[in-house]
């Protein structure tokens, strides 16, 4: 079975709207490990537009499982997760204008920066991976950037509603799996995962960890984070 690491961004997104302390990002991470939960990833956006310098700060504290810091891959971001040396960094394209990441990092065209940064994260035992399309250039470049893992962007999988056009997603997605097996990497996935479409990616080949945060954190306005939870890891299980 995958392994599931919850995104709490949305919980600092409701905290933000009113500028409070509540709800708090750092509970949400807590109870999500009491619910089972292998992981807890946040965003810390080089706007700050959810999750802040302090929620990390915490969250590297008292997080028992393990913590995934998706960043965009610039000097700052760089200088934050050397600082506060999380369990896994996560790249991430990031655009402010964006309401949420689109599209996979371009690898391929890796900056100097990029190649420099990914170096030192390894150097320093930090686990690095690479949020990229399910394209084979891109698997090759991350290999070569150094990165232990890459997560495949399913976001054209999540947003398919034609069966021809899933199907078509799927087989990309497996490809892209295969041949990150054959370069030496850890197969990850994410973004746009659900109730409803995450088993078909959990019965994939090599798909070790799956992060998912908004579907679980819209369900648990309803029924309480634990449950959401709970809900999301039987279904990876059952698949």
């Amino acid at each position: 079975m995958a392994l599931l690491h919850v995104n709490v961004d949305h919980i600092a997104t409701i905290r933000q709207a009113r500028r409070g302390i509540e709800p708090d990002p750092v509970t949400a991470a807590l109870m999500a490990e009491l619910a089972g939960a292998h992981g807890i990833t946040v965003h810390l956006r080089e706007d700050r537009r959810h999750i802040q310098d302090r929620d990390v700060q915490i969250l590297r504290q008292v997080v028992q499982t393990r913590l995934n810091l998706e960043m965009a891959a610039t000097e700052e971001m760089f200088a934050v997760a050397l600082e506060l040396k999380p369990d896994i960094v996560t790249l991430v394209p990031e655009k402010r204008q964006e309401i949420t990441t689109e599209g996979g990092l371009d690898a391929c065209g890796a900056s100097e920066v990029m190649r420099r940064g990914i170096q030192r994260l390894v150097e320093t035992g930090i686990r690095v991976s690479l949020f990229i399309d399910p394209e084979l250039p891109q698997i090759e470049a991350s290999a070569q950037l150094g990165a232990q893992d890459v997560e495949l962007h399913t976001g054209a999988y999540a947003n398919a509603r034609l069966e021809q056009d899933i199907t078509h997603e799927l087989r990309r997605l497996g490809h892209a799996a295969e041949r990150a097996h054959q370069q030496g990497l850890q197969v990850n996935a994410g973004h746009g995962l659900n109730y409803s479409n995450v088993q078909a990616v959990c019965r994939l080949p090599y798909v070790a960890e799956l992060n998912i945060g908004h579907s679980i954190i819209s369900r648990a306005t309803f029924t309480g984070i634990q449950i959401a939870i709970k809900e999301m890891l039987s279904l990876m299980r059952d698949a």
